[in-house]
């Protein structure tokens, strides 16, 4: 917060003029940089789109076309003609959204605005922000939403206090912001860039670490490649440097854009550690089924104190280890998780 994002997209929509400096933009903008466009509180949805949509460029002849389309999209039925001052925030966001994408534009800006809508209206936003992605569209989001940058964007940028901190993949970005949260005065961040070109990144304090991780079969052997469904077992080693209190590990499974699939750590399932030693080593094995759908996954660790990292972080490790899920004897099937699918058929 206040690291200067707001200010930045209001430069470059042409709000604000720049101190010093310069921005070129080549493309037609729409942008949501607050809640309701400035929509005039005692004018009536309907007619807010028309002023707005005239703001933007827009003749009365283009809006007339597409009027009863942003409606439709907008889904707050009679309150569409009645004053804005009526409205909630979230319906605000449908409306100010409507407007802003019912021309595809070349450049979309959105400033956190649809945090404030409901999970259907989020899920219609996104597809409609996929369609014009995959037509040619630049977006530019600003978002505290860890899930909504990985999945819809291809590059991140982590700005604190005006300055560009970091600047590349999302899942890279997106865990070098994680360990920041958690810097304390003692802490690291290390990324060090692997063979493979994943950028692994490290954070902590050091009163504790894991010392060796990987993925076994049943059978006992370490594994890159398992089946969609076959039990698994995730076998972790810390090892104890300095005498501390409690510890707890953490892990969750991300896929390859570095959503979490699933997660967890000892707090919640009961088995924290108390009063441990300088030396002592300890062993976390963790069995699962791979129900995950084909492709790679990653493993991320934690060991800290209690259930989140942000009070004592000993380690913190993204991409501790990269693991495939391959498809050898179910049906085929969609998705991101393997269901065991029963389907009852009987003709009526």
């Amino acid at each position: 917060n206040g690291a200067g994002k707001s200010t930045l997209l209001k430069i470059i929509t042409g709000t604000l003029r720049p101190s010093e400096g310069s921005v070129t933009v080549d493309g037609r903008i729409s942008a949501i940089l607050e809640l309701g466009m400035g929509f005039h509180p005692d004018l009536t949805g309907r007619q807010n789109v028309y002023h707005s949509a005239g703001l933007m460029g827009f003749t009365k002849e283009q809006v007339d076309v597409v009027i009863d389309e942003i409606e439709a999209f907008a889904e707050i039925g009679e309150y569409f003609d009645q004053p804005a001052r009526t409205y909630s925030s979230g319906m605000q966001v449908r409306v100010a959204f409507g407007v802003v994408t019912a021309y595809r534009p070349e450049i979309l800006i959105i400033d956190e605005a649809l945090s404030v809508g409901d999970a259907y209206f989020q899920h219609k936003s996104f597809s409609r922000i996929r369609q014009f992605q995959e037509q040619g569209t630049t977006l530019l989001l600003v978002s505290h939403d860890r899930g909504a940058i990985q999945a819809i964007c291809n590059r991140a940028i982590l700005i604190d206090k005006g300055t560009v901190l970091m600047d590349g993949a999302p899942e890279h970005v997106m865990d070098f912001y994680n360990a920041l949260i958690a810097e304390k005065e003692n802490s690291k961040i290390e990324q060090i860039e692997k063979e493979d070109g994943k950028v692994e990144t490290t954070s902590g304090t050091g009163e504790a670490t894991v010392e060796e991780i990987a993925l076994y079969n049943l059978k006992g052997e370490i594994v890159e490649f398992v089946g969609v469904g076959d039990p698994v077992e995730l076998r972790i080693t810390v090892k104890v440097h300095q005498d501390i209190e409690s510890m707890v590990l953490g892990y969750g499974i991300k896929d390859r854009l570095g959503q979490v699939m699933y997660g967890t750590n000892t707090w919640h399932t009961g088995q924290a550690l108390e009063h441990l030693s300088a030396g002592d080593r300890y062993s976390f094995v963790l069995s699962f089924p791979a129900n995950f759908g084909v492709g790679s996954y990653s493993v991320q660790t934690a060991l800290v104190d209690r259930d989140t990292h942000l009070t004592a972080n000993y380690e913190w490790r993204d991409l501790a280890l990269v693991f495939n899920v391959i498809n050898i004897d179910k049906s085929q099937f969609d998705g991101s998780h393997w269901l065991e699918p029963v389907i009852k058929v009987e003709k009526l």
